[in-house]
């Protein structure tokens, strides 16, 4: 069950008297205080495609449930991913292409060239140096002082891991990080930190920098690092020449390869802490962490929604969604479906369906870097469990103001001994 706080009492009484046309459940406040499961508690039993005619980013539709949302997915023809992933509209001078945000034969056009940086081949090749880097970085933590386990571990990790797959400059590995929550500390998902003008030069920035790296790689046709695929591809050659479509795909595969796994590794540790029996249960078999990988991520759910929008008229659930409307797929909401979870609520390390959960969506959008996520939390849980009989949280999280991110910005945790 939910970890029971003020915020969410709260939010259960607020959820529970706003009258139904009312609720919007964008508010990244609500995500930034994890108090928002009981409005989707609300549209998933009472209207699972649901209209919010009022917001901070215009009206939108809701759909809450795991089988309409995998209608939506499995339906681009009639759910376009033109112009953005974001609840809010990108502005129209900075709109940046990227294969997420584009539907086919762009789409496919872009992503296939670098998927074999991700593919069973790549992955096999970088396991190795993935566990020792895991193993160097949990022999350097501190043993019974407090720190902050997504600065030590989860940023760590994942930036080393981005670094590998780009083959980026191993010195200037703390940029993608930075890069990368500039791009959605967006006010697109109410997460807005910092004037427009100064997010964007941060982030031509990074176009100028891996524009560089695009340009050193030109020739080297046998590697299979990111920017290689890309330079040597000819799908990829009109990218070069436009600043935005190049810098929104390099974006989206930063984003991609920080986000899904650097807040699963803190939001899994924090689940365990928050479910001793089955911490316990992992202590006793560690057999089980395949499986645990799979309900971690589908717990955490880090990524909470990605909009389509009607390109025609279209009944789903029952409602009429117009040519042009927005549609929210809010997975967040999907992975707490009971109709598709039993006990959506229980965290359990051994679920037998967890592989079920909408944390990488469907369809052709499907995230592509599933395996290597899921490989990082494979390896760091069976070094971790090698070495720490328990890594202890102490003190509250501090979750990131998102209704798109599930993010961490401090754990509090002690490794005794």
């Amino acid at each position: 069950m939910l970890q029971i706080t003020p915020a969410l009492e709260a939010a259960r009484a607020e959820a529970a008297e706003t009258p139904l046309d009312d609720i919007d459940v964008s508010r990244s406040e609500r995500f930034q205080q994890n108090a928002h499961w009981p409005f989707f508690d609300r549209l998933r039993k009472e209207a699972p495609v649901h209209y919010c005619k009022d917001s901070e980013f215009g009206p939108y539709w809701s759909v809450t449930k795991w089988q309409d949302i995998m209608e939506v997915e499995t339906n681009p023809q009639v759910f376009s991913s033109w112009p953005t992933i974001f609840l809010g509209d990108p502005p129209e001078d900075f709109r940046l292409g990227s294969f997420i945000a584009t539907d086919e034969p762009t789409h496919s056009k872009w992503r296939k060239p670098v998927m074999p940086g991700v593919g069973g081949e790549r992955i096999a090749q970088i396991e190795g140096v993935i566990r020792e880097r895991v193993g160097k970085i949990l022999d350097g933590l501190p043993r019974n002082e407090e720190f902050n386990w997504v600065e030590h571990v989860s940023i760590e990790l994942t930036t080393q891991m981005l670094a590998t797959l780009f083959d980026f400059p191993f010195e200037d590995r703390h940029l993608l990080t930075y890069w990368s929550d500039i791009t959605t500390a967006t006010p697109a998902v109410g997460a807005g930190i910092m004037p427009d003008n100064q997010r964007r030069a941060i982030m031509m920035e990074c176009g100028e920098y891996f524009a560089k790296l695009w340009m050193e790689r030109v020739g080297q046709t046998d590697r299979y690092d990111f920017m290689s695929l890309m330079a040597n591809h000819p799908d990829m050659q009109e990218l070069i020449e436009d600043p935005k479509k190049l810098l929104g795909n390099i974006l989206l595969l930063i984003v991609g390869g920080n986000d899904t796994t650097r807040n699963s590794i803190s939001g899994g540790l924090l689940a365990l802490n928050e479910y001793p029996d089955e911490y316990a249960k992992l202590r006793q078999d560690p057999g089980v962490i395949k499986s645990m990988v799979s309900e971690i991520i589908r717990w955490q759910t880090p990524l909470a929604h990605m909009r389509r929008t009607a390109t025609q008229d279209y009944e789903l659930g029952g409602q009429t969604i117009k040519a042009g409307d927005k549609v929210i797929m809010w997975y967040i909401s999907a992975n707490r479906d009971d109709d598709k979870f039993a006990d959506p609520y229980t965290f359990d390390i051994t679920r037998a369906d967890s592989r079920r959960h909408m944390a990488f969506g469907f369809g052709i959008h499907r995230c592509m870097g599933n395996h290597v996520a899921e490989m990082q939390l494979k390896i760091l849980w069976e070094e971790m469990m090698e070495r720490f009989d328990t890594v202890e949280v102490v003190g509250d999280p501090v979750r990131g103001r998102s209704n798109f991110v599930m993010g961490f910005t401090d754990l509090p945790v002690r490794i005794p001994g």
